[in-house]
């Protein structure tokens, strides 16, 4: 029985694959070209693109349970109906999608709307799967290290409603947790959707007050000016993502991005530890700069 893992190179996706080869889990590769792929030993490689039918057909055959993981493109969600056409159509019955907190309620926000039509694509014909919807990763923060370091500043625009950041290490221990869970039951289980929350819900001032604790010095939120936002993105992004990026972030400071009742201590329950902090990643971001 063979676990298929889309979305293999990412951050998230190689983490998932190391969890399951720990477990002795089979596990095969979806990559566009392996000879940039490096996986601990026993992972199969299979090469496709998540548009080529061709090869998907190849790389879906001989599995059992699928993780699809799609990244943040234009066609992301032509890409996952076709995936999951095609995985159905294998005979596939037990699929983990990572989809994204709130889909049905950020509902402007291109890449949160194309994954709540997926997962209704999923609900409405039946398949197997539990869908993961994670809030905000902390780790998105690595990126303004040297914004916040150099100039003081918590910059990102999240508002004061809160966000119930979780570390992207949680995220794929618990993705491979529900695929071995999936991989190794009897039957096909029942769809399921789990919120991915971090163990506290975080404000711009509360993360601004974290750094300034860890550094040692002032930190400053910068508010949530989502123009100014959108044109610093568009420096190093394609306009149509730094767009994105601004209809989310508009979002946040509208309803923020909040956990129900119950979901920390489900998560805590599932990894049997506590959930990773956002202090505990400012500081190891923090000894690392």
């Amino acid at each position: 029985m063979t676990i298929l893992i889309t979305g293999a190179t990412g951050n998230i996706g190689a983490q998932v694959i190391q969890h399951l080869v720990n477990h002795g889990a089979d596990v095969r590769a979806l990559v566009r070209d392996p000879s940039k792929a490096t996986f601990p030993a026993g992972v199969a490689v299979a090469k496709s693109d998540l548009l080529d039918v061709d090869s998907l057909r190849s790389a879906f055959d001989g599995v059992s349970t699928l993780f699809m993981l799609n990244a943040v493109v234009p066609d992301e969600f032509t890409q996952a109906l076709i995936a999951l056409n095609v995985a159905r159509s294998a005979g596939i019955e037990r699929i983990v999608y990572l989809s994204v907190i709130h889909a049905d309620v950020y509902v402007n926000v291109p890449h949160f709307a194309g994954k709540f039509v997926v997962e209704r694509m999923i609900e409405q014909m039946g398949m197997a799967a539990t869908i993961l919807r994670p809030a905000y990763f902390i780790q998105n923060d690595v990126t303004i290290k040297d914004v916040i370091t150099s100039n003081g500043v918590y910059p990102m625009p999240v508002g004061e409603k809160g966000l119930a950041m979780i570390d992207v290490r949680d995220i794929a221990e618990i993705a491979a947790l529900e695929l071995l869970r999936r991989e190794q039951a009897a039957q096909p289980l029942p769809i399921t959707r789990i919120n991915l929350v971090g163990p506290e819900t975080l404000t711009g001032s509360d993360i601004a007050a974290i750094w300034s604790d860890v550094l040692g010095r002032p930190i400053n939120y910068g508010g949530g000016d989502t123009a100014a936002f959108e044109q610093n993105l568009k420096q190093f992004m394609p306009a149509w993502m730094a767009y994105d990026m601004r209809m989310m972030s508009e979002r946040f400071l509208t309803d923020g991005m909040l956990s129900d009742d119950g979901d920390v201590e489900r998560l805590t329950t599932l990894l049997g530890r506590t959930l990773r902090s956002y202090r505990a990643f400012a500081l190891e971001t923090a000894a690392s700069a």
